[in-house]
């Protein structure tokens, strides 16, 4: 099933896993995928492995896994920075060839500032390469608080909406501490005409390197409520745990009071996690689709 149908009639809630590292047991993915299916999301992604190659074959076949050996829909990760159009072929036909459906077109990370190696310079070169080429339902990702490279808000839309006319169909938010970010980029991005369905990504924050990584990383603002968190219990990892899952389910039902397209959970692969907030909220899930209904 193509992901952009699942919003036509609820609120989507889905999860992102990534598969381990190329020198560890591959079993412990599925341990993980055991717990999550109990969730019975709509979907479930699965990173591009980093450095491609083998890692990158272990997201195919864990994708393929996920929606023939547990039934639930799946999305495999793609990054394009490295890829010749030849390489990105392949990968797309093995994905096919998995029964893969749906494909999250991704640039990646530059190396040290150094030009693309591969074909493509930008996600939305993806999008149209894959679109042009094969009958996936394509997924792209969009920034609240903008992109780190763009220039402005208004650079950032403009390349959003480019990656909308491109074809994709489904956008992921990247992960976000304060959920007007995400309503002022929601009303945005309906005035500039990008009509797709959003989910707003969630990362649930359970450690203190996790939020520096993350500041790093995709410069995400930290408000004046959770930093006073962090100050309180950064040295108390079981209640830093706890304030950080009560302020990830804080943040879900807010968003699915405002009418959120979708909740796409970023579970770092820790199912505990993934189910205490799924518990949660579930019933605020229901209530959604039956008032639509």
């Amino acid at each position: 099933m193509k992901t952009a149908e699942l919003f036509e009639n609820k609120t989507v809630f889905s999860l992102e896993v990534f598969p381990p590292k190329p020198d560890a047991d591959e079993s412990v993915i599925y341990d993980t995928l055991n717990e999550l299916s109990d969730i019975s999301p709509d979907f479930i992604s699965v990173t591009y492995g980093a450095g491609g190659g083998k890692n990158g074959c272990r997201t195919i076949q864990i994708a393929s896994d996920i929606k023939h050996r547990y039934g639930v829909e799946s999305v495999a990760h793609l990054t394009c920075i490295d890829l010749t159009r030849a390489q990105a072929a392949q990968i797309l036909d093995s994905m096919k060839e998995h029964g893969i459906e749906n494909v999250l077109a991704l640039r990646g990370d530059r190396h040290d500032g150094t030009a693309p190696a591969g074909d493509f310079r930008h996600a939305s070169e993806l999008i149209s390469f894959i679109k042009e080429n094969y009958d996936f339902n394509v997924i792209a990702a969009c920034y609240p608080e903008i992109h780190p490279e763009s220039s402005s808000a208004a650079d950032d839309l403009k390349w959003l909406r480019y990656k909308a006319e491109c074809g994709a169909d489904h956008m992921i938010t990247q992960l976000f501490l304060d959920n007007g970010y995400f309503y002022r980029f929601r009303e945005k991005a309906d005035i500039a005409g990008i009509y797709v369905p959003i989910e707003a990504g969630i990362m649930p924050v359970t450690n203190k390197r996790q939020i520096e990584r993350m500041v790093r990383l995709c410069g995400v603002e930290l408000p004046k409520k959770f930093v006073r968190i962090l100050e309180r219990y950064e040295h108390n990892e079981e209640a830093l745990r706890d304030a950080g899952i009560a302020y990830a389910i804080d943040q879900i039902t807010d968003l699915i009071a405002e009418g959120v397209d979708g909740i796409h959970l970023y579970t770092m692969n820790n199912s505990c996690v993934a189910h205490r907030i799924f518990d949660a909220v579930q019933s605020l899930l229901s209530v959604s689709v039956a008032a639509i209904a």
